[in-house]
């Protein structure tokens, strides 16, 4: 009788480790979909949108590949690609910030150091922002709400950096390996997002 249950439970063994390493292919997938699709520049927020559309329909067993990804795409650069040029400002304003910090200006290291926490704070809002993005869903009202789940939910954004610490550090070690690893941080901020959906 016992035989007989453990050959009746080996077969799903297998089939939830497949169903894994599927989603795990999937991710490295959508990665190097997000990066194809961040060439403009401007674009990463709908294309971080789009990758994460496509992994929620993946972990929903939806059927959908690379043309639902691509109309996804198309309908979320509308209104993100303002975001997409709203972030590269922040960068910019950062950048002088840390050059300031170097040069020895007085209170340059604060002013460096809150820059630097303040533009890692809304990279993860716009992840997390991007996780939850549907048609229909405007930029505005998503960054708005995803803010203050950054804020209210620090462990979630905690484990969103550690998914931006991976991609740079594959970026550092073997910059081709960070294409792929695009994918796993969408996934990291889906997951974060159900898990804040459900607590």
């Amino acid at each position: 009788m016992a035989q007989a249950r453990v050959k009746a439970r080996s077969p799903r063994r297998g089939s939830v480790f497949g169903e894994r390493f599927a989603v795990f292919a999937e991710c490295l997938l959508t990665g190097v979909w997000i990066a194809v699709a961040c060439l403009g520049v401007v674009t990463y927020p709908a294309a971080f949108a789009a990758g994460a559309r496509h992994l929620r329909r993946r972990t929903r067993h939806e059927d959908g590949g690379l043309r639902e990804f691509v109309a996804d795409f198309r309908t979320a650069v509308r209104g993100g690609w303002a975001v997409g040029l709203a972030g590269w400002v922040v960068a910019a304003a950062v950048w002088v910030d840390v050059l300031a910090a170097r040069a020895g200006i007085p209170g340059g290291p604060f002013v460096g150091a809150v820059g630097v926490l303040a533009s890692i704070g809304l990279t993860v809002a716009l992840l997390r922002a991007a996780a939850v993005w549907t048609p229909g869903r405007a930029w505005r009202a998503l960054l708005g709400d995803a803010v203050r789940r950054t804020v209210l939910d620090p462990a979630g954004s905690f484990l969103v950096v550690c998914g931006l610490a991976v991609v740079t550090l594959s970026a550092c070690f073997v910059a081709p390996l960070a294409v792929p690893v695009l994918g796993a941080v969408a996934a990291a901020a889906v997951a974060v997002e159900e898990r804040y959906r459900h607590r």
